[in-house]
């Protein structure tokens, strides 16, 4: 598992005081701003001075970064967390820890294929199925369907709903 997980990108300059734009790459833009420090792809650690949310972005201010000159050198850079620094609910896991799992019935132990990608739908993640044949399946993200998460084996086990894959 990677120890540092994409969080943003910094998509522009905010205001004259080096303030910057982060495009949230996470649950929620409330989530980015819990963090104190964030990195670069580098692990350089970035300290985070003070952010907030205005509608969907996340404005922040970076320590060391001063002036308009300075935060549009920073921009389409991309921000990352380390996973040390959340403590997930039981259940809950980071979506690019799920990518790449194999996804198998869990009464069959039919495989599915692999999951490729998670969409958010406002009501529950929707989880995206390739099959060997490349065809795509979809199951959403619930206890009814999936049964077992296991990141160590690199399986997923679920209950497809009836008429799910049909």
């Amino acid at each position: 598992m990677k120890q540092y997980l994409e969080i943003g990108k910094i998509v522009s300059v905010f205001g004259l005081k080096g303030e910057i734009k982060v495009q949230p790459w996470c649950d929620s833009p409330d989530f980015l701003c819990e963090f104190d420090t964030l990195y670069y792809k580098s692990g350089t650690p970035v300290v985070i001075e003070h952010s907030r949310v205005q509608k969907n972005i996340v404005i922040m201010k970076i320590e060391g970064c001063d002036s308009v000159e300075e935060a549009q050198k920073l921009r389409n850079r991309v921000l990352y967390m380390d996973r040390d620094d959340v403590e997930l609910e039981e259940g809950a896991y980071f979506v690019q820890d799920l990518i790449g799992l194999k996804v198998v019935d869990a009464d069959t132990g039919e495989e599915y294929g692999e999951l490729t990608e998670v969409s958010e739908t406002g009501a529950n993640d929707v989880y995206h199925i390739r099959r060997a044949d490349g065809k795509m399946l979809y199951a959403p993200a619930i206890p009814d369907v999936v049964k077992e998460t296991d990141l160590d084996a690199g399986i997923m086990k679920i209950t497809p709903l009836e008429g799910l894959f049909d």
